[in-house]
């Protein structure tokens, strides 16, 4: 949100910034029947979410998404109801949501952001290249590979690969797709999808999850981690979830979630395709995913 990483939810105004800093005036501790005591939980013994209600592989009202899955594993572990608030993950959406007090975790957060409070981070992932299956593109592993020019790439505007991308003397043949949308009208992923199999596009780039979710729901696509740049931003991000400034215990309590259930966390996020890295930037597999990334 705050840096060169953070993807399409993740560029909020300074003066969603502004809010959230000041979350921390109204902290109240509550303690559960359990005994654990949490600060500013809007219920101790339900565990509401700040969800997007139609952004998948994320999160939908259904509960289809990756985020969705996560939630019930931790509402499950944690033997508590599951309830959600759902907003657009668009500007206002922390605002409105964790910074409202209406919800007590964002399930996908970038570590290091400082509009909200980052627990550990539970995946590390990249922007990826997505080609068709048999276009020759498949072994592209960088954005500066000679196959790509004069090629129509698909790029969200404002995203950190547009910058390499630009670097690499690609930008003159892109297509550009928006970065903040109002998820419930449109979805630029799906769009440049949809843009790639009608040949409108020759390739895309895509945050991971996104790009390994709809090559595995389409399918004769194929996915390249961008782990390899040498200019431009890192695309390699760490993923942690997100909660309030006052939420000390919370955290605490969210990060011994996360490495008490990395395996099932991993297995998660595979079986929606979300390409998953160690710390080498080597992917993981079902078998190396076991450990946490």
């Amino acid at each position: 949100m705050t840096k060169a990483g953070r993807h399409r939810r993740w560029l909020f105004s300074l003066w969603v910034v502004i809010a959230s800093c000041a979350l921390g005036e109204v902290a109240i501790a509550q303690t559960s029947d359990s005994g654990d005591l949490s600060f500013e939980l809007v219920d101790p013994n339900v565990l509401r979410v700040c969800a997007d209600p139609r952004n998948l592989p994320f999160s939908n009202e259904k509960g289809e998404g990756f985020e969705n899955k996560l939630a019930e594993l931790f509402a499950d572990r944690l033997k508590k109801k599951l309830d959600y608030v759902f907003f657009p993950q668009a500007t206002g959406f922390v605002r409105m949501t964790l910074g409202a007090h209406r919800c007590d975790v964002i399930m996908g957060f970038p570590q290091g952001d400082d509009v909200v409070q980052g627990t550990n981070p539970y995946y590390r992932t990249t922007y990826a290249l997505v080609a068709k299956t048999g276009s020759g593109l498949e072994d592209v592993d960088t954005l500066e590979d000679p196959k790509l020019k004069g090629k129509h790439v698909g790029i969200v505007a404002g995203t950190p690969p547009a910058t390499n991308m630009a670097i690499a003397g690609l930008m003159g043949d892109a297509k550009p797709y928006p970065l903040m949308i109002d998820t419930r009208y449109e979805n630029s992923a799906q769009a440049m999808i949809d843009d790639l199999a009608a040949g409108k596009i020759d390739a895309g780039v895509l945050w991971g999850p996104m790009a390994g979710y709809y090559a595995k729901k389409v399918g004769a696509l194929h996915v390249t981690p961008l782990v390899k740049e040498t200019t431009g931003p890192k695309l390699v991000y760490r993923i942690g979830m997100g909660v309030r400034p006052a939420d000390q215990n919370w955290k605490r309590q969210l990060n011994k979630l996360i490495q008490e259930n990395q395996g099932e966390i991993n297995k998660i996020l595979l079986d929606f395709g979300v390409p998953l890295l160690d710390e080498s930037d080597r992917p993981l597999n079902a078998e190396t995913a076991k450990k946490s990334p």
